[in-house]
């Protein structure tokens, strides 16, 4: 369990934006929703949005800010999305130029941030179930992959699905997927379980994002959408300027997870 996961998410905030965390959030302020972050420009950022509404299983949108504000209002109305995520990367025409603790030099007086719902949320709940949670065990990132699974296309926006991949022993993948399924916000069951082939992933053992972790004999793969998808549609579109966090890197929500939760 991690060290950080009984303090609240301003504390978690505040140790980030003083930079003492620099690391994936992962199992940090139990309870409480993460997401992923998409900065773009105001003139594409209603494309965006379009985008999130055709493929909610990998674009759940949790806020977005309004054009120029670093607040996101609904979810956490005192943080500073330039400054509150461990890392960040910067894409300038499809292309990583770099990678950093905050984003205040970045920041333009037309920018709109999406905040997009992230399967860390049902982690704890997948935990409390007796189910492992890999990558906490392993203190590392989540495993990440680019699939053959288009995105439904809305404006300049096209690209693969990305999913993340947690090794669940077999006999618990049924109620793996029950409880994921209570949270369709944050990206809920998942959407294939079993050979890696079958979307397109050749080597499990080379993610695309993340860490590779370990899969144990009688443990079955299973892939879930991931908030990753805009970073890999933005290596295909080649937008001017997308900032995004660097995967694993969450912005914590004052939002309880049990809020994105159905019965």
């Amino acid at each position: 369990m991690c060290e950080y996961a009984n303090m609240s998410p301003a504390e978690v905030r505040a140790l980030i934006r003083r930079k003492e965390w620099t690391k994936p959030t992962s199992g940090m302020a139990k309870g409480f929703t993460q997401a992923n972050l998409a900065i773009l420009k105001k003139d594409i950022a209603f494309d965006f949005l379009l985008f999130c509404q055709r493929n909610p299983k990998p674009c759940p949108v949790l806020d977005v800010t309004e054009a120029g504000s670093p607040v996101p209002r609904l979810v956490a109305p005192t943080a500073d999305i330039r400054t509150d995520i461990p890392k960040y990367r910067i894409y300038r025409h499809g292309e990583l130029v770099d990678e950093v603790t905050d984003i205040l030099t970045y920041w333009e007086d037309d920018m709109v941030a999406f905040l997009i719902g992230c399967s860390f949320t049902f982690e704890h709940p997948l935990m409390n179930s007796g189910i492992p949670v890999r990558h906490i065990e392993e203190n590392c990132n989540v495993s990440m992959y680019k699939t053959n699974i288009p995105c439904v296309q809305a404006g300049c926006f096209e690209g693969p699905v990305v999913v993340s991949m947690r090794p669940i022993p077999e006999k618990d993948v049924v109620r793996a997927v029950q409880i994921t399924s209570r949270f369709p916000s944050v990206h809920g069951a998942p959407i294939h379980i079993g050979n890696p082939a079958g979307i397109g992933i050749k080597d499990i053992a080379k993610p695309d994002f993340g860490d590779r972790v370990t899969i144990k004999a009688g443990e079955v793969p299973v892939f879930w959408a991931c908030g990753v998808t805009p970073q890999a549609v933005a290596m295909q579109i080649k937008p001017e300027l997308m900032i995004t966090h660097a995967p694993g890197h969450m912005f914590i929500t004052d939002i309880q997870d049990e809020k994105f939760s159905v019965l």
